[in-house]
């Protein structure tokens, strides 16, 4: 399982570098978000140790459950939150996450305001767009999303950098990729956090700044836990 964990981080690793060459980009430029979600700390430990530091979660309970102790043991952890985040974990989230990729409402980024408030040093915030506008799926829709930008970043001042999406899985990801990339380019925001496991590569010529990959590195989730 570990030569298996660190082979797999390698090919996907230099299938963003072969795709970052294509789009005429730098592949340092494109940070992966290894998903590690269901996965236990001990199935985690050998893709730390072959090199990477950048992981996403998408539960705040999950996540505190194994990574305190993985950052004792390593240095440079980085954590993203990529799942939805309930208003009542926002506390916790701050005290847990470097990244949240998943700000998506307006009760939510007051929730941010109110903890900015209280003290907190408030973590980096992707604005979740739901390119699809899928009724099931969170994000703010795309006719929205200029508003809700300038609430979050000029009147509230919490601080957004980027932007995250989850295209549907039955539609072509590029189209999806594409518009991202427009919204962003026309609120001056540079990250773009899109593609995972199936099209990641397709999101680097994109122009994605962070990709987030889970079981092409980690291999298949348990089907129990989705």
């Amino acid at each position: 399982m570990p030569a298996d964990a660190a082979a797999r981080l390698s090919e996907v690793k230099n299938r963003i570098a072969e795709a970052a060459r294509g789009a005429e980009r730098q592949a340092e430029d494109v940070t992966l978000v290894a998903v590690s979600k269901t996965f236990d700390a001990e199935e985690i430990r050998p893709v730390i140790e072959a090199g990477q530091r950048v992981f996403g979660e998408n539960r705040v309970q999950e996540a505190h459950g194994k990574w305190p102790k993985l950052r004792e043991d390593y240095s440079g952890l980085q954590l993203h939150l990529i799942g939805p985040l309930q208003t009542n974990k926002v506390k916790d989230a701050i005290a847990l996450f470097d990244v949240i990729e998943t700000l998506d409402r307006e009760k939510l980024a007051r929730a941010f305001v109110k903890e900015r408030e209280r003290g907190a040093a408030l973590p980096e915030l992707f604005i979740q767009i739901n390119t699809g506008e899928e009724p099931q799926k969170a994000g703010i829709l795309p006719k929205e999303a200029d508003a809700f930008i300038a609430l979050c970043r000029d009147e509230l001042g919490l601080p957004v950098t980027g932007l995250m999406c989850i295209p549907p899985v039955e539609e072509e990801p590029s189209l999806h990729f594409a518009l991202l990339k427009k919204i962003a380019e026309r609120n001056g925001l540079t990250k773009l956090s899109m593609g995972m496991s199936a099209d990641y590569d397709v999101a680097v010529t994109f122009g994605a700044t962070h990709v987030r990959v889970g079981s092409a590195i980690f291999g298949e989730r348990p089907s129990v836990n989705g």
